[in-house]
């Protein structure tokens, strides 16, 4: 069982301290607030929820290595050049042939709405260069895109399978969205076995909602702890986040006070709570660092920020 007043144990021997596995994609974030009709200006931006991760925890500080699959085009070459100016191995990045998968999203105070495009993310394969680098990982780190089609399902599967042999920390971003699902299959059933495979699990209001329906956070919370998650970490957007780990339920006040864009705010979340658990906090102290970088993102538009030091946000927010 995770200690709130306690840290994790990772790998000592460790290259890399997260590997974050999935989709990487260009978000094309719209200019003007609820353009709900699709017109105006919209701009690129780095995106994708692992390497969002990667290139955050980059900053902050610690080491990442992220494993997805680009297009050869204009796009994917965006992205892993992103990639190698911010110093990440792109040792795991895989080159394919199909387009690079892109999502339209209307800057929003709230939560955005995103329209999907997707073709090469899912092609992400198993290779042997993928499953060392899951033996030299630290945390690994996933998100619901790649296990919502094949062949990236099999192939998140057996990074599972390797994590868990060597000892490794699994951790779930349940973001579930049945546009990313192939019509006709039941991809919350999915979702839910995956969630008792993982070891941390950070969903949000709306992710709950949609796996289990309407119900209180309190009682959301039960329900991936039922599945099999030994960590719950539930966010609910200004109201803050209620946290259990199956025995001891706690709630956190937002750090946030200025909200510009909340494209990648979750995301942000990760990488603060999982610099601080690196760097040997104990799992209390790793929320309130994840909720310090959270909120340094939201004054921002865009997934990826100028992030500082994980110490300077950490002093700015009073961690």
């Amino acid at each position: 069982m995770f200690k709130l007043d306690e840290g994790i144990k990772l790998p000592a021997d460790r290259e890399y301290d997260v590997l974050t596995a999935g989709e990487m994609l260009v978000d094309f974030i719209s200019e003007e607030d609820q353009n709900t009709a699709g017109q105006g200006t919209y701009h690129p931006f780095f995106g994708g929820a692992p390497s969002n991760i990667a290139m955050n925890v980059s900053r902050l500080g610690i080491r990442p290595i992220v494993a997805s699959a680009v297009g050869n085009d204009r796009l994917g070459v965006f992205l892993v050049e992103s990639l190698k100016k911010a110093g990440i191995d792109t040792g795991c990045m895989q080159i394919v042939q199909d387009s690079t998968s892109l999502v339209l999203i209307t800057k929003s105070t709230s939560t955005p709405v995103p329209i999907f495009y997707r073709a090469a993310d899912y092609q992400l394969a198993y290779t042997p260069e993928l499953e060392q680098a899951v033996l030299k990982a630290g945390i690994v780190h996933f998100s619901c895109w790649p296990i919502s089609m094949e062949p990236s399902r099999q192939t998140i599967n057996r990074v599972i399978q390797a994590a868990k042999r060597r000892g490794i920390p699994v951790c779930f971003d349940p973001n579930y969205h049945p546009r990313i699902w192939c019509k006709g299959e039941d991809g919350t059933a999915y979702v839910k076995k995956i969630i008792g495979k993982a070891d941390i699990v950070k969903p949000s209001e709306d992710d709950a909602e949609r796996l289990f329906g309407s119900d209180t956070p309190e009682n959301q919370v039960q329900k991936y702890i039922a599945l099999g998650a030994g960590l719950v970490i539930m966010t609910l957007g200004k109201d803050g986040a209620i946290v259990s780990n199956g025995q001891e339920t706690v709630r956190f006040e937002t750090l946030a006070h200025e909200v510009v864009d909340t494209t990648g705010a979750g995301d942000a979340f990760w990488s603060g709570f999982y610099t601080a658990l690196v760097r040997g906090a104990t799992i209390r102290e790793a929320l309130r660092s994840g909720f310090a970088v959270s909120a340094f993102k939201l004054k921002f538009t865009g997934a990826v920020v100028p992030l500082p030091d994980l110490n300077t946000i950490q002093a700015e927010y009073g961690c």
